[in-house]
């Protein structure tokens, strides 16, 4: 594992109750994976499943931990990014809780400070979610 869930928030912006991400398992130029394992005390949780919002912040977070990971390991300020567009969301399946997610990132295209991303979450070998997300960086 790249990133341990102890280690998280130093790729990442967001902070507890809000984090949704427990590892990075992998990285490269285009590609990452990250995992979540749903606790029940989930603020995206309802009765006993994490909700399609949760799902969404999980997915954005895969893609923030990834893209964090790459801006530390070349010495590069963490930006901050936003949610600009969300197509072709396709949820299969809510996850119970106790479920551990593994989301596979691709960066699909990236120009300036936008960058769409294609995300595929699995719960063991089922995918529950896919989705297209466009997002933009903040710039100072």
């Amino acid at each position: 594992m790249l990133v341990d869930k102890e280690n998280i928030t130093q790729y990442i912006p967001q902070r507890k109750p809000i984090v949704m991400v427990d590892g990075l398992l992998s990285v490269d130029a285009t590609k990452g994976s990250a995992i979540f394992t749903i606790p029940s005390d989930n603020m995206f949780v309802e009765a006993g499943q994490l909700q399609a919002p949760g799902i969404i912040e999980h997915i954005a977070q895969s893609a923030a931990l990834r893209a964090g990971y790459q801006f530390k390991s070349q010495g590069k300020e963490i930006p901050i990014g936003f949610i600009g567009a969300l197509k072709k969301l396709d949820i299969v399946e809510l996850p119970k809780v106790s479920a551990q997610l593994k989301t596979e990132i691709t960066i699909k295209n990236q120009v300036f400070d936008i960058t769409l991303i294609e995300a595929i979450v699995l719960e063991g070998d089922q995918t529950i979610a896919t989705c297209e997300m466009k997002i933009f960086i903040a710039n100072d």
